[in-house]
C-alpha cells in the first residue's frame, strides 16, 4: 500500500508515495516522488553504511525532480540486515546483495502501473554505485542512464564491459584513490561515458558548492538520457 502526499516544488506537482518493495522474501521501505508529466524514475542505491534517508542523496533527488523526473529513493537493506551491519559491515561490500535489491526494485518499477512508459536510470554512490553498475549491465536496455558519486567501480569490475547505458562517473577532485579507479573503470565501460571532477571536493561532497555540483550534473544527464517529460 501506498500513502500519498501531494506537495508543489515550483510550478510542478509532485506526488510522494510511501512504498513497500518485495525482494526475495523480504521487503524494502522506499520513498517513491513522481512530478506531473515525468518521463523517467531514477532508483538511488546508497552507500556504505546509509539509507533512504541519507540527506545527501534526498538533497540529489530534489534537484532531479526539479528536472522532471521521479526519483525512488529506498533501503537495500532491511532493518535486521542494517543493524547488523553497523555492527560488523556485512553486507554494505555484498555487492551481489545489492545489485540484487535493485534489480528487484527495478522490476517492482517495472510492474508499477502509475510508472509505466517512465524509463528508467540508477543514481549509485560509493558501494552502491558498484550495485547499479551490476544491476545495469544485467539488465542491458531496461536501464537507460546510470550517475555514479564517489562510487567504487571496481568493486563492479567484471560487469563494467557489459554496462551499455550512458554512464556519468563523477569524483571529487581530491578524493584521489576513487579518482585513480573511476579513470580505470570509464576504460571499460561500453555505452557512452564522461567522467566529471568536481573541483576541490573530498569523497563526500561537503565542500562549498560541490553536492551542488553534482546535482546539476546528474540531472542534466538524466534529463539527456531519460527525457523530462512523456
Amino acid at each position: 500500500m501506498m500513502r500519498t502526499t501531494d506537495v508543489t516544488s515550483g510550478k510542478r506537482g509532485l506526488a510522494s508515495f510511501d512504498v513497500a518493495i518485495p525482494s526475495c522474501g523480504e521487503t524494502l521501505a522506499g520513498d517513491l516522488t513522481v512530478p506531473q508529466d515525468a518521463g523517467g524514475l531514477v532508483l538511488f542505491a546508497h552507500g556504505s553504511g546509509s539509507s533512504r534517508h541519507s540527506p545527501r542523496n534526498q538533497h540529489v533527488a530534489g534537484v532531479i525532480q526539479s528536472a522532471g523526473l521521479g526519483t525512488l529513493l529506498f533501503d537495500l537493506l532491511t532493518h535486521d540486515e542494517e543493524r547488523m551491519d553497523l555492527l560488523t559491515a556485512t553486507h554494505r561490500f555484498d555487492i551481489a546483495l545489492l545489485s540484487a535489491r535493485l534489480e528487484e526494485a527495478t522490476s517492482w518499477a517495472l510492474r508499477h502501473p502509475d510508472l509505466q512508459g517512465l524509463r528508467l536510470g540508477y543514481f549509485g554512490s560509493s558501494t552502491g554505485a558498484a550495485a547499479a553498475l551490476v544491476a545495469a549491465a544485467s539488465l542491458g536496455l531496461v536501464i537507460g542512464a546510470v550517475v555514479s558519486r564517489g562510487g567504487r567501480p571496481d568493486l563492479a569490475d567484471g560487469s563494467l564491459s557489459g554496462v551499455t547505458a550512458p554512464t556519468l562517473l563523477i569524483v571529487g577532485e581530491r578524493d584521489t584513490s576513487v579518482l585513480k579507479v573511476n579513470e580505470a573503470a570509464l576504460r571499460c565501460l561500453a555505452g557512452p561515458k564522461e567522467l566529471a571532477i568536481v573541483p576541490g571536493a573530498t569523497h563526500l561532497f561537503e565542500e562549498r558548492g560541490a553536492l551542488d555540483k553534482v546535482a546539476r550534473l546528474a540531472a542534466a544527464w538524466f534529463a539527456r538520457y531519460l527525457g523530462e517529460s512523456r
